[in-house]
Parts: C-alpha cells; structure tokens; sequence
C-alpha cells in the first residue's frame, strides 16, 4: 500500500501505443487496451504508473498500469503531474463540489469512477458513513490516501469499504470488507424524496442502496395511483414513492427475504401500511398472475444487470423482453410500464427495440412518456461508455 507515490520525482515507464490507436484517448476515454500497446520501456510496477504516448511520441496522460488486465491503463491525467495526496486531494474535491451542488448531498455518489477522472473508485455517501468501493489494482495502492482525503474533507462517522466485487478478480485483487475509518456503521437512515429510507451498508447489495434511481423513483409521482406492482423491488425503493405518491396497494416482488424485511422496516418507518411483500422469481410470478388474469394500473420492472458481458447480451435480451411482455400484459389499458436496465452493455436504442418488439409480441400499443437515465450524481463521461448505463423508461399501454 502506497501513501502516496509522487510520480514526477522520476521518469516514469513509458507505455507507446501503436498507430492511429490514440484517437480514444484523445475523444476522451481514460482506458488503454492490451492489445492497442505497441511496447513498454522500463519497469512496470503492478499498478504502478506509467507515461502514456502516441506512436509518434506525443504524450497522452498518465496512469495506472495493470500487466495482468486487458485494460491495461487506466488514465489520471492528461498532463505530465505528480500523483501524490494533493492530487487527490484535488480531484476529490472536486467532485464532492459538484455533489453540493446538484443537491440531496445527504446521500449521493460522491465519486463516479472515470466519470471523475478517478478510475476505479466509488465512492456513495449515506448520512455521516461513507462507503468505497475500489475496482483497480492502481486506485488499491493508493487507498490509504483517498480514505485520509475523505476523513479531512468531510468528518464522516464511518468510511466502509464494500470491495466485494467479483470484477476485483480480474485485476488480481482480493475481495474484502471492513471499516477503513471509524465504527462499524450498523443501519444508516437517509431521506430520499421526502422519504425515510434505512440502508444496510454491511451486508446490502452493492454498497446498500440504489442511488441512481433516486430522480426515477421521484418521477413516479404522476403515475402511482390504484394498484402497483414494483418486481425485482430491493428494499423498497420504487414501492415507498409509489405508496407515498398515491397509490390504493402496492405489492413488492424480490427473491430475496433480507430485501423484503428491509422493505417492510422502511414501510412502516414511513406509516405506509398500503405495501404488501411477495418472495418470489419475478419470471416465475409474472407467469402466474398473467394466467390469473391480474391487473395493475402501475408496474415496474427494475431488474438486476442480465447482461454482465458483451457476450452475454443476447440471451439477456431474451430476458428483458420475457419480463416485459410479461409485464405488459398485466397492466391495464391506460395504465402505465416503468421498465429498467442497469446493463451498459444494453445500449438505449437496443433497449427501446427491445420495449418495441414485446408489446408487438403481445399486441399492446404502447407510447413513450419519458426516457431517462442515472441520477445526476452518476455523471456520464463521453469517453467512457461504461458510464452510460441505467435506462428508465416510461410507458403508457393502451
């Protein structure tokens, strides 16, 4: 573990791309492929940092080099500076600026990875405890200092690390989770929309809670009426907006009986006693309530990613559209779908084709009202894909 490497005290390895390979970095990507190396001069730390360079020598930026992972460096910086605590210091700071600006900074993600020119670190702020996931051997190294940057930029209680990542695998890093900073956090409440919500930082999914659908869950507001059905519901999130917005019933699905506890705690910590839960498949149900002719005026799909890899994103789209037809076929004529992917792998034109394909399976008239995406503090780098990876989008079916 580093405390901080200062890069300029001496040359660095140098990485030289081959030929016409440096347009993506260029237009922005912060990621440089194996295969788009045409050699490396000097020793190579693993994770340690490097100098980037075109074919013809012109420098491109500096970062962290992995000889283990096919992306082999994930860029920092575009010019030739020390990579020490007051680098990230810098970049922190940054990003927590702009948190505060965009508002709920009570519970946000502070830190988006390359979408903060910080590859490989999240970092999600519920209430005084901070949790940190790091996906790079290179961002690993410098642990110690982003946690001591954290502790004196915000004073928090706890900072959690949640680096249980199955992808920390590919960059030859342990899976592990732990108190970095403080005390163990135990349950953390926040306010979301007006809500109460409690979130399970230790044993939750990913670092507890899903941030990005914060703005789509508020966009509920003008659809949540009769009877909802919120599938694949986590610890409530969709299912409390759509009670608390005006909803008669609401029926929570998830497989997982710590989610539905969890969803039963925050509906009664907010008095809404119109939430119902459900443990089961979602595939599974869907299917049964379509043979049992069921109706809701409202249902949402908000399921896990199915497509983990490109190579995985046709029998996910077969997925996708399974549970969407299902669930067209369940609401109402004049009711209204929210369906969702939080695969980037599942681009938005693939995903509307997708939408479009199982109403006409069903014979359904379906019309977009809205078309939206991550919440804000979930930026999207226009040079790194991967960044734009939430879609929600808003049906009405006829």
């Amino acid at each position: 573990m580093l405390s901080g490497q200062n890069a300029g005290a001496a040359a660095l390895p140098a990485v030289t791309l081959r030929p016409r390979e440096e347009r993506d970095v260029q237009e922005g990507r912060l990621w440089v492929f194996d295969n788009e190396i045409a050699g490396i001069r000097g020793d190579v730390q693993p994770g340690g940092l490097v100098d980037v360079f075109a074919a013809k020598g012109v420098f491109l930026g500096r970062g962290f080099c992995n000889m283990r992972s096919k992306i082999r460096v994930r860029l920092l910086t575009r010019e030739a500076e020390p990579i020490d605590r007051a680098f990230f210091a810098h970049r922190l700071a940054r990003a927590i600026d702009l948190r505060r600006r965009l508002g709920h900074f009570e519970a946000c993600r502070l830190v988006y990875g390359e979408a903060d020119c910080l590859p490989g670190l999240t970092v999600d702020r519920f209430g005084d405890v901070l949790v940190v996931q790091i996906a790079a051997l290179g961002m690993e190294r410098f642990k110690d200092v982003v946690v001591d940057v954290l502790a004196d930029l915000l004073h928090p209680r706890t900072i959690y690390e949640r680096n249980d990542l199955p992808t920390r695998e590919k960059e030859g890093l342990p899976q592990q989770t732990g108190v970095l900073y403080g005390e163990e956090p135990g349950l953390v409440e926040i306010r979301e929309n007006g809500l109460r919500v409690l979130v399970d930082v230790v044993g939750g999914q990913k670092t507890g809670y899903f941030l990005d659908q914060r703005e789509n869950r508020a966009a509920l507001a003008p659809f949540s009426s009769g009877a909802v059905l919120d599938c694949f519901c986590h610890t409530g999130g969709f299912a409390l907006h759509a009670a608390r917005y005006g909803a008669d019933t609401v029926e929570a699905v998830d497989i997982s009986s710590a989610a539905l506890e969890m969803v039963r705690r925050n509906a009664a910590l907010n008095g809404l006693a119109n939430i119902t839960t459900t443990e089961a498949n979602v595939f599974d149900l869907l299917k049964a309530y379509q043979q049992e002719g069921r109706q809701y005026d409202l249902v949402i799909l908000d399921p896990p990613a199915f497509a983990k890899s490109k190579s995985a994103l046709q029998s996910a789209a077969r997925g996708y559209k399974e549970i969407n037809l299902r669930g067209m076929q369940l609401v109402r004529p004049g009711g209204f779908l929210v369906t969702c992917s939080c695969s980037h792998f599942m681009t938005p034109p693939l995903f509307l084709d997708m939408i479009k394909r199982a109403a006409a399976d069903v014979g359904r008239t379906a019309r977009v009202l809205e078309i939206r995406y991550q919440a804000k503090d979930h930026p999207i780098g226009l040079g790194a894909e991967e960044s734009l990876y939430l879609k929600c989008v808003i049906l009405q079916m006829d």
